[in-house]
């Protein structure tokens, strides 16, 4: 348990700075803006390509990993489309709102997943959540652009625009090159590698600042019931259903622990954008941010430990 939870304070370290950061040296809006894109775009696509190019997969259980981390997010997406009639009913959740609560409960931080398994396990634990990754980020952007587009964009969005949206996420495309990297055999230069490297290994720590920045405390005043329950379903439904899936596909050891900290991280803050892009519920969702970023330092520990 210590040592999960000295894995986990680097993490939770660099996102109070970031909160920090915001509010004292860097206020501009611009300044943050710009590192999420250089993020978004640059450095977390190489630290994927560089990742899933060097990993022995031979050693890392793909299906079982990707299989159970898969399964537990459309588990979780069917729960959340099965309650909203009836949220709608008790207590008059409208479209916008069930979308924040959808987002919130099925996305996943990935700085953090990353950051937490790569301080368990090095490079070993970088390739089981890249795993992960792959068999659900495509999956994922799918389902949240899909159900934004169906319940909160004021004109439904055609099936060509949505898959447009689909296909400009940078993740999903560093995933297959480093897949088709790995698998073909393809010689990369070990200067690119080790450039690609230097990249990957920025992303994690301007990532979690700049998830730190994105956070609003005063999210935290009287949360409603549609943000209690999204924190409930993402920090415990989620990782009880992710390490049962994993443990009965046989996962053992250091993959199952990555299964467990993929489920318990908290929901990615890029939600939030695509949200005020789409016609989200975004207080909502930012609120449902900051509640389960808090949160997981308690939780995230006791999954992580239960299944190591």
């Amino acid at each position: 348990m210590l040592t999960v939870i000295a894995s986990l304070v680097p993490v939770f370290l660099l996102i109070a700075l970031g909160y920090g950061l915001r509010r004292s040296l860097l206020k501009k809006d611009d300044h943050w803006i710009g590192l999420e894109q250089l993020v978004y775009y640059v450095l977390f696509p190489a630290l994927l390509i560089e990742t899933l190019g060097r990993a022995d997969l031979s050693t890392v259980p793909v299906a079982g990993v990707g299989g159970a981390m898969l399964l537990a997010v459309l588990i979780v997406a069917a729960l959340c489309l099965a309650l909203r009639p009836l949220l709608a009913r008790l207590v008059g959740l409208k479209g916008p709102a069930f979308t924040s609560l959808f987002q919130g409960a099925v996305r996943w931080q990935t700085f953090v997943a990353l950051s937490v398994t790569g301080n368990l396990f090095g490079a070993h634990g970088l390739a089981l959540a890249s795993v992960a990754m792959v068999a659900i980020i495509p999956v994922l952007n799918v389902m949240s652009v899909s159900v934004l587009a169906h319940f909160a964009a004021p004109q439904k969005m055609s099936w060509w625009h949505t898959l447009l949206a689909i296909l400009r996420n940078p993740f999903i495309w560093a995933c297959l090159i480093g897949i088709a990297i790995n698998i073909s055999g393809l010689p990369v230069p070990k200067p690119l590698y080790e450039f690609a490297g230097s990249l990957g290994r920025s992303s994690l720590a301007i990532g979690l600042l700049v998830v730190g920045a994105g956070l609003h405390l005063e999210g935290l005043k009287r949360p409603g019931a549609a943000a209690w329950l999204t924190v409930c379903l993402k920090l415990v439904v989620m990782p009880v259903i992710a390490i049962s899936l994993g443990a009965a596909f046989g996962l053992s050891g250091a993959s199952l622990v990555v299964v467990a900290c993929c489920a318990s991280v908290p929901s990615a803050s890029n939600a939030y954008v695509l949200a005020r892009q789409m016609g989200g519920d975004a207080p909502l969702l930012a609120q449902i941010l900051v509640l389960q970023t808090v949160l997981a330092a308690f939780t995230m520990p006791l999954f992580i430990n239960f299944a190591g």
